[in-house]
This record gives C-alpha cells, sequence and structure tokens, in this order.
C-alpha cells in the first residue's frame, strides 16, 4: 500500500514534469525543451553518481572507522538489522552544531554521517533515533526521489534561461506582423522567466518536505521508538538555533533538521517541516 507521503511526491513530480512540458510549449516548439532537460539530466545524473563524495565534502564530514568510533558504528549495526539494510559507511562532522546526514545512491553506497555536537547532547535511545531517520532516508532511496526532482526543477530554470535569449534575439517564434502578438510574447516571456523557477523551486522543496515525514515515519518503524525521534528532534530544533552549522546550502535538505538559521518562507521555501508538526505525527504513532 503507498503512503500518504509517497503519493504526495508522485503528484509533486507529475506537477514538475507538467511544469517542465508547460515551459517547452512557451518556447514555441519542443526543441529547446528537449536540449534543456537532456542538458539537466547529465548534470543531475552526474550530482547522483557522486553525491556520496559532493555531500562529505560540501559538509565537511570525514568517514571513521569503527576504532575512531565504535559506540556509534555499533548503534548503526544494531538499526541495519532492525531495517535489513546493508551497513553504510559511517562519518563524522567535527561541529558543535548538533546534526545528521544520510546520503549515497542506494543502500549499497550510503554514507550516515552524525556530528560531534549531536553525539553530545543526544542521549543513546535519542540517537539511535536519529540514525535510524536517516536509515528511512537510505531505504526510502530519497536521493534518488531528490535527483530526479532536482533534474526538473533545473531543467526548468535552463529554459527559462533559453527563453530570455529566445526573447532577446528574435521573440519566441510568433509572428510580430499579427496586431498585438509581439506584446503578448513580451508579456508571456517575461512571466514565464520570472515565475517558472519560482514554481519550480516550492516543487522541489515540497518534495524534500514530504520526504523528511517519510524518513521519520520509516526511521520509527525501524527503531520502534517514535518518542525517541521525538524528543530528539525537541532537542536538535533548540540547539540548532543556538549553534547553526554553516554549510554550503546546496546541502541544507540533507540534514535532519535546518543547519542554519536565518529568515525563510517557512511554508513554501524550506526543506523542512516544521518540528512541531513532525513530533506530533511521532508521538501519534507513538499513541498507537
Amino acid at each position: 500500500m503507498v503512503s500518504s507521503n509517497g503519493l504526495k511526491t508522485a503528484a509533486l513530480l507529475a506537477a514538475l514534469t507538467t511544469l517542465l512540458v508547460l515551459i517547452g510549449n512557451g518556447l514555441g516548439g519542443t526543441t529547446g525543451m528537449v536540449m534543456a532537460f537532456g542538458l539537466a539530466l547529465v548534470m543531475n545524473f552526474g550530482a547522483y553518481w557522486f553525491s556520496d563524495t559532493m555531500a562529505l565534502k560540501m559538509a565537511g564530514a570525514r568517514e571513521v572507522s569503527r576504532a575512531e568510533a565504535p559506540e556509534l558504528h555499533a548503534l548503526v549495526d544494531e538499526l541495519c538489522a532492525y531495517a535489513r539494510l546493508p551497513k553504510p559507511r559511517v562519518a563524522i562532522v567535527d561541529s558543535p552544531a548538533p546534526n545528521a546526514f544520510a546520503t549515497g545512491r542506494n543502500p549499497e553506497h550510503a554514507i550516515i554521517a552524525a556530528t560531534t555536537g549531536i553525539l553530545q547532547i543526544l542521549d543513546r535511545r535519542e540517537l539511535a533515533g536519529v540514525l535510524a531517520h536517516e536509515l528511512g532516508h537510505v531505504k526510502n532511496r530519497d536521493i534518488l526521489i531528490s535527483s530526479i526532482a532536482a533534474t526538473f526543477a533545473g531543467a526548468i530554470s535552463m529554459i527559462a534561461q533559453m527563453a530570455q535569449w529566445s526573447m532577446i534575439f528574435g521573440g519566441f517564434g510568433q509572428n510580430d506582423d499579427e496586431e498585438g502578438s509581439g506584446m503578448g510574447s513580451l508579456v508571456g516571456g517575461m512571466l514565464m522567466m520570472i515565475l517558472a523557477p519560482i514554481m519550480a523551486m516550492i516543487i522541489q522543496m515540497a518534495v524534500s518536505r514530504a520526504r523528511e515525514y517519510g524518513a521519520d515515519e520509516t526511521g520509527a518503524q525501524i527503531h520502534g521508538d517514535p518518542e525517541a525521534l521525538a524528543s530528539a528532534l525537541q532537542k536538535l530544533e533548540y540547539y540548532s538555533k543556538q549553534i547553526p552549522l554553516p554549510v554550503n546550502p546546496a546541502a541544507a535538505h540533507l540534514f535532519i533538521v535546518r543547519p542554519f538559521t536565518g529568515f525563510s518562507m517557512q511554508e513554501l521555501f524550506s526543506t523542512h517541516p516544521p518540528i512541531a508538526e513532525r513530533v506530533a505525527r511521532l508521538r501519534r504513532m507513538a499513541g498507537r
């Protein structure tokens, strides 16, 4: 049975696909759409294939051996047995900011990373809840889903840029001899250039938020203790506001909570859903 989060993600990806097709038609043909989509696909395929290396570098993480972090490795071993997943590589981010993330193109090439800060503020039960959440991302193949969303969003942005150059060097293929057609093409092109990338970004962020809910649910099922993750999230929300993690914004969606504070349009442009809502969902699970 498909979960509500899975249906929401499918609907959002369908919306990105529809938006891509509509923008391609707005250019006056499919050639530009196909070229932009192909380029975006190549770029995002490379990002997906090397996502683990890129994520570790952007987060400032380093892989650690069992000898360097025996307790962390032991906890990951235990949770992987529950989840029936191959054990991912384990990494540490040397930062007092409490956070964690997972990356990798599939369960066989996954990495789980935790900051030194999160190892200090969470007890073993809460840390198990966080690591189970990250294994939930691995189990749900969220990196693949995020890459698909990024592919479409990237293609849409490129097509919008192509529209800009098309308008500068001759419009959108319309016949300006028809009265009013030139102005209509200009207005339509400007709206497409401005609104399409914004809409694509909003949808991409919505995909990210849906996957966080999904990882919360899967992680709680793996660990068998939704209250542990709920308690951890509340601690992480408090401490991350006091000690933000300075990372590349492109890697922000990987972390279990937003790694930096500051102004954002929470409902539209945040990569993460509100902590209060995540905690409420987990506690409803615990109640069941």
